[in-house]
């Protein structure tokens, strides 16, 4: 069979393999870019095979990243079956088409640009209309189960411990007499994750395609995370501030609510005062997502699972409230009691969270929480990394809240768990491919795979194919349809890239001189300041 990296390949988003044999074409996940403009514009590039060739597209999981251009691909020509578990697709079924209304939104947002510019206007991503008739191909599965597809594969969806319905991917190829195995770890948990069962142990591969988003990081000890985590809340509302968590309406708010919840054992005296203040949940998708949280017991570990059976319910609090409508939310920003706002989405860059931060990341008596991942380009990223000032609407906001990152509520696992979960199998596989990660996040665990377990290990680029056969691999581009047009692409990308660069350094730049603007300079400084200008200037304008 051939694998080709198509997405999540050197970078966190736009999860996606296609895996080729003599009679089947499948894909792994069909996730969205997000990000920089660089990835972002992937998302409108042509798939590069036909969509209509493809035969069944196996899904790991519901996150946006992994599942995104599903509806896309469906309104591309694709007509076959989309596998995933029970619980992926009853929350695909809410999160595709939440994104085919952004895809509107910001088309016609776009077109109105485009219309005062005098050009042509452009067709959404996908519609609403999409994602809802794209549903109609989900055919939910087991965990644990073996699932012939036809005379070439098996597949079995093993609990993956990231969000709920999360699967690791094992797949068998059947082909001249030899059978491979290859498994795809899709996002991996962390263990002893609120909710949710641990990751499911392995015991043989031939190859594995694994996820790195933290191969190169450590994460927080979980416990000692959550009484930091209850304490900044509660330093937050005494001095009359909010606390804002910019969180995935789908796995990490459940999971908050969890974590606040199972505070009562654990306290004492700060108990009440954590219950005396209003949660807030501002996302009608993050409604529909508890309700499905709810209603998929199954997927629960058994801490989770007693507390149901004593007749508890671990995802309600004394003063949790969900606001569904645009009025509700707005009202939140006029309350004068101190508040928990959990909203989304979890990387800042749309929805309602943004309208919180422009009312909160200006007033020192606030907090924002980060408690997931923050790809690069987003405005997660940009205040993690200590941006003094950001735009939000085309407003500059001064960032005076304090700014907290707290990776041990992260839903992936981190460089020892990743590492941990590979060791595990009884039979090493003989390679190892290492994805969905910034490039040093890869590259760091597949040397981590190289010395420490003795495994051969890759970091694959987008677009680059292996031949994989019984216990051997070798790379190939050979044959591989749209290569050339792919590579100009990514040439292309990559300057967008650069130009994104460009931008945060002359943001900086602007922020410096607005700055100095308040201390006096010499008039031979501010013209040296303008010649610099001039200078790339000129040079912009012969690139463009």
């Amino acid at each position: 069979m051939k694998i080709t990296f198509l997405g999540a390949a050197k970078t966190v988003t736009g999860s996606c393999y296609l895996v080729e044999t003599s009679r089947t074409k499948l894909l792994v996940d069909c996730g969205m870019f997000q990000g920089r403009s660089s990835e972002n514009a992937l998302n409108n590039e042509n798939f590069y095979f036909n969509p209509a060739s493809i035969d069944y597209l196996l899904l790991t999981h519901a996150h946006i990243d992994h599942s995104g251009r599903i509806p896309k691909l469906f309104a591309d020509g694709f007509k076959g079956d989309i596998i995933s578990t029970k619980a992926t697709a009853e929350l695909c079924a809410i999160m595709l088409p939440d994104s085919g209304h952004i895809q509107e939104f910001e088309n016609e947002w776009e077109n109105r640009k485009r219309m005062r510019a005098g050009k042509p206007p452009v067709k959404p991503l996908y519609t609403v209309q999409d994602a809802i008739s794209c549903l109609k191909h989900f055919k939910p599965v087991k965990y644990f189960e073996s699932i012939r597809l036809n005379d070439e594969i098996v597949v079995k969806f093993n609990d993956a411990g990231h969000i709920l319905g999360s699967a690791i991917l094992e797949m068998w190829v059947f082909e001249d007499d030899k059978t491979t195995k290859i498994v795809f770890s899709g996002d991996l948990g962390n263990k002893n994750m609120p909710i949710l069962r641990d990751p499911s142990i392995i015991a043989d591969a031939d190859f594995v395609v694994i996820e790195s988003t933290y191969g190169n990081r450590l994460h927080e000890a979980r416990g000692d995370n959550t009484e930091r985590f209850v304490d900044i809340i509660l330093n937050t509302i005494e001095r009359g501030g909010n606390v804002v968590i910019p969180s995935f309406a789908v796995g990490r708010t459940q999971e908050i609510i969890y974590d606040l919840y199972k505070q009562k054992y654990k306290l004492g005296d700060k108990f009440d005062k954590l219950m005396s203040v209003p949660v807030v949940v501002d996302s009608p998708l993050a409604i529909s997502a508890t309700q499905i949280f709810r209603n998929n017991l199954d997927c629960y570990d058994d801490e989770a699972r007693s507390y149901v059976e004593k007749g508890d319910n671990p995802l309600e609090l004394p003063k949790l409230r969900f606001t569904v409508s645009a009025e509700e939310s707005k009202a939140l920003n006029d309350e004068k009691e101190g508040m928990i706002i959990i909203s989304a989405s979890g990387m800042c860059e749309a929805g309602r969270i943004k309208h919180h931060l422009k009312h909160n990341l200006w007033r020192k008596e606030s907090t924002v929480i980060f408690v997931g991942y923050q790809a690069q380009g987003t405005l997660g990223r940009r205040l993690v990394d200590g941006a003094k000032r950001v735009k939000i609407f085309g407003e500059e906001i001064a960032v005076n809240a304090e700014i907290v990152m707290m990776e041990g509520f992260s839903g992936h696992a981190d460089m020892n768990g990743l590492l941990n979960w590979l060791q595990s199998f009884h039979n090493k596989p003989i390679k190892v491919f290492a994805t969905h990660g910034e490039t040093e996040a890869s590259e760091n665990f597949a040397s981590l795979v190289r010395n420490k377990l003795g495994i051969d290990c890759v970091v694959p680029s987008r677009g680059d194919s292996y031949i994989l056969k019984g216990r051997s691999a070798y790379e190939t581009v050979k044959g591989y349809r749209g290569k050339q047009q792919y590579d100009n692409a990514f040439i292309s990308l990559e300057i967008l890239d650069y130009i994104d660069r460009l931008k945060e350094e002359f943001d900086e730049m602007s922020e410096a001189i607005v700055s100095d603007l308040k201390k006096e300079k010499s008039d031979i400084e501010l013209e040296e300041i303008f010649a610099r200008l001039k200078i790339i200037e000129k040079a912009l304008t012969q690139v463009l």
